[in-house]
């Protein structure tokens, strides 16, 4: 019975494969961490921000030269340990808020890619559409392999996704266009892809 099993396991890698479903992306190792910066005359007085964009689903295939993955906008979390726990709960709500990221409405964040050129045997240049806010916006990024780590950061701009960034006192404090988005993706081992189905 055993050996069946192990055998059944074997066919459904090897038949997810030919399919070029590619390696299932280990949501609890991989992290997406964005950067948001203050601007403004009296930025001094205002927070910089970091926020963690944890993947609910994705894959990633080397071979068919493919990525994509998934956030829900719901479980972006504002760490800010600098902040008093009160302070950091009216940054989560106006975030996910109209305001912001509008995650009543637009539930997902996506990103597809549509071309993966090897610049080195562990560089890459990825390009895809990131869909963000009900909008959808191509981008292009750099992604280096360090054993089943693939890291990067980029670049996004607020308004090209259809978000205003915010300004208060009269915009004397406000946060940039420019976002910040670091990136550690990690697969899952064969071993955790073995267990997935048995």
């Amino acid at each position: 019975m055993v050996t069946r099993i192990r055998i059944m396991t074997v066919l459904a890698l090897l038949v997810g494969s030919s399919l070029g479903q590619g390696h299932p992306i280990d949501s609890q190792r991989s992290a997406i961490t964005v950067r948001v910066f203050k601007s403004g005359l009296f930025s001094t007085f205002a927070d910089n921000h970091e926020i963690r964009a944890p993947i609910a689903r994705g894959s990633l295939d080397e071979a068919a030269h493919r990525v994509e993955f998934v956030i829900e906008s719901q479980e972006l979390v504002v760490l800010d340990p600098n902040l008093s726990t009160d302070k950091r709960h009216q940054v989560q709500e106006r975030m996910l808020g109209a305001e912001v990221l509008d995650s009543s409405q637009f539930h997902e964040i996506r990103f597809e890619s549509n071309r993966v050129e090897r610049e080195t045997p562990d560089r890459f240049l990825v390009s895809g559409n990131l869909f963000l806010h009900g909008n959808i916006r191509p981008i292009s990024l750099h992604v280096i392999r360090s054993d089943e780590h693939y890291h990067g950061e980029t670049v996004l701009k607020q308004h090209d996704f259809g978000i205003t960034p915010i300004s208060i006192a009269g915009g004397t404090v406000k946060v940039r266009d420019e976002l910040k988005v670091e990136f550690d993706i990690v697969v899952k081992s064969a071993d955790q892809r073995a267990d997935s189905h048995r």
